[in-house]
């Protein structure tokens, strides 16, 4: 019987996949969503994000060549593991681009008791929350009356208020004062919303306000210390500029910060297969613990926003950049103990490339792997964009579980379709063949998309997310396997990091920007339509160029058949989400794990 033994060198490796994956989880889905809320528009979210994996691509040859030279991988792995976790965690304090925008006027009145109103409501979940909270203490709100016009306001505020300022002359003065506002006594009527003003504080003297005579103004701005108030005051201005000081912080931030993932992964895998030495197909042994931690953590990350944001207007999403820093801070702890001795690694992805480019089967693979990059670039910015929207028109409870509902899609995704997929990919290869496994992502994705079209309650996008499983785990098996098959001698790295170039740094990219503009313009459902549409002829055409391609070199479709079915038969398909690189195993390698 076979003595099972744990490998204590690899044991810290396997600890930071799980940690470094579970670290980022609670923040990266999320990002497209938080920018939403933040203020900024579909496109502006888009166009980031079509820089943002190009960044990536030229960090990691980059840094890793730098590495190298240096004979720093571990240092510069640390630095920039500390550096993830720190960009991460400032961005919770990016300001709101809405910050310090009035919406319309309301009107003050003042007689027995001074009133201020707003008929501008047109979010009804906004006034929901406001009825429901209304009755919870006091508020303090700032009022600015730039426009008080006439004697009569001068008169009340001079004589009843007893402000000596107004009673100078009759010439027009703006008015502006802090405000004790009584939640109990909000009033809706018919549609206005009436807000009673208890104290009023100028300079530091308080004063009860009435008037003699009913007298009133209108174009005042409020701004009160309680977001559901203000929720109800003010219209939001959904689209921001990018030349915003908000927007500045925080694309900086997730550039630097997404920079600095990508250095980490590429050393990081770069040490595990180090540690690895000769038996390197065990990395899928190592990685498939980042699968576990972003599963697990991505649930429990959308589980804790909902539960933090009970009661507020929008959602509070500090929880997961606490998380973050503090899983990350462990996982700095636990790479501390890996023992690096030294580490080769290939800073070039470009070598050769013009004798692979003269190749048609190459040519026709890299267009796949853009092709899906595109649809992917789609899904990760935008699904949940789609799906909130989708909450809101299912009204305003919808919205109280939407982050939970978000992290059951990455477990489901995970768990569901990604991790199982892994597991059977070698037997799928292995049945219908490296071409026809291509097909099938591609019908995948028009599928999914399809369902996403018509998806109408967002509950329902739970099952949908099993297709992740031929979307992403039979698609990554399928790339890295076969270009590690169609490289010829010599040209293996290049092949790897060609592909990873343009299924990032150009598929997920245009993606990203494609999906951005779409958005905008033709909203989320009409979107994933035109992506599914798109999917199935790019199915279509792959079917009738691959049939061709058969025909016009038979023989060298039979050898190369027969090539990736035995490739397929001692493949260990690892979840390179972040890494693309596949290598045969050997059989007196199984033994170690």
């Amino acid at each position: 019987m076979t003595k099972f033994k744990i490998n204590s060198l690899l044991l810290p490796m396997k600890g930071h996949y799980f940690l470094y994956n579970g670290g980022t989880a609670p923040v990266v889905p999320f990002m497209p969503v938080f920018a939403k809320q933040l203020g900024f528009s579909s496109v502006v979210v888009g166009t980031l994000y079509t820089v943002l994996p190009i960044a990536g691509m030229v960090a990691k040859p980059l840094f890793g060549g730098l590495a190298d030279r240096l004979k720093w991988h571990k240092k510069l792995f640390m630095f920039f593991l500390a550096l993830t976790g720190i960009l991460f965690f400032l961005i919770n304090f990016t300001p709101n681009a809405n910050e310090g925008k009035v919406g319309p006027g309301v009107d003050l009145d003042c007689g027995a008791v001074t009133l201020f109103k707003t008929c501008n409501v047109t979010d009804n979940c906004a006034l929901t929350r406001l009825l429901v909270y209304a009755g919870n203490g006091t508020v303090d709100c700032h009022i600015d009356c730039p426009e008080v016009v006439g004697s009569e306001w001068n008169e009340e505020l001079c004589k009843q208020w007893g402000l000596s300022q107004y009673c100078k002359s009759n010439a027009d003065h703006p008015m502006v004062f802090d405000a004790k506002v009584p939640l109990a006594h909000t009033e809706q009527i018919e549609n206005c919303i009436y807000f009673r003003v208890q104290t009023a504080i100028f300079e530091e003297k308080s004063v009860i306000p009435y008037c003699n005579a009913q007298i009133s103004t209108s174009n005042c701005h409020v701004t009160c210390k309680e977001p559901v108030v203000n929720e109800v005051l003010h219209v939001r201005t959904e689209e921001a500029s990018a030349k915003s000081w908000s927007f500045i912080y925080f694309a900086f931030l997730m550039l630097t910060s997404w920079i600095s993932m990508a250095v980490v992964v590429s050393i990081g895998d770069a040490i595990c297969f180090e540690l690895l030495g000769s038996k390197p197909a065990n990395y899928g042994k190592q990685r498939v613990w980042g699968s576990v931690g972003w599963g697990i953590f991505s649930v429990l990350a959308g589980f804790l926003v909902d539960e933090f944001s009970q009661g507020r207007t929008e959602k509070d999403y500090s929880v997961v950049f606490y998380m973050c820093l503090i899983i990350l801070s462990v996982d700095f702890l636990f790479c501390t103990r890996l023992k690096v001795s030294h580490t080769q690694m290939s800073a070039s992805i470009v070598h050769d490339i013009g004798r692979l480019l003269s190749q048609l089967r190459i040519n026709i693979f890299l267009l796949w792997c853009i092709t899906v990059g595109l649809s992917t670039g789609l899904l990760w910015g935008f699904l949940f964009w789609h799906l909130e929207e989708l909450a809101a028109a299912q009204g305003c409870s919808s919205l109280e579980w939407i982050k939970t509902l978000e992290g059951l899609v990455m477990g489901v995704q995970c768990f569901g379709g990604e991790l199982p997929f892994f597991f059977i990919s070698s037997w799928v290869l292995k049945k219908i063949g490296h071409i026809h496994a291509m097909s099938m992502v591609l019908f995948g994705f028009g599928l999914r998309f399809f369902l996403y079209f018509w998806l109408v309650d967002p509950w329902w996008v739970l099952p949908i997310e099993l297709l992740n499983g031929v979307t992403f785990g039979i698609f990554y098996a399928t790339m890295a396997s076969y270009a590690s098959k169609i490289a010829p001698p010599g040209t293996e790295a290049t092949v790897q990091g060609l592909v990873g170039a343009v299924f990032e740094g150009i598929g997920v990219s245009l993606g990203s920007l494609i999906g951005g503009l779409m958005f905008q313009k033709i909203g989320g459902a009409n979107t994933f339509l035109a992506f599914s549409i798109m999917s199935w002829v790019l199915f279509c055409l792959h079917v009738v160029v691959q049939f061709f391609m058969q025909r016009a070199t038979p023989n060298e479709w039979q050898q190369q058949q027969e090539e990736v079915k035995e490739f397929a038969m001692t493949a260990m398909y690892a979840s390179p989400q972040d890494a693309i690189q596949m290598l045969d195993e050997q059989p007196d390698d199984l033994s170690r794990r």
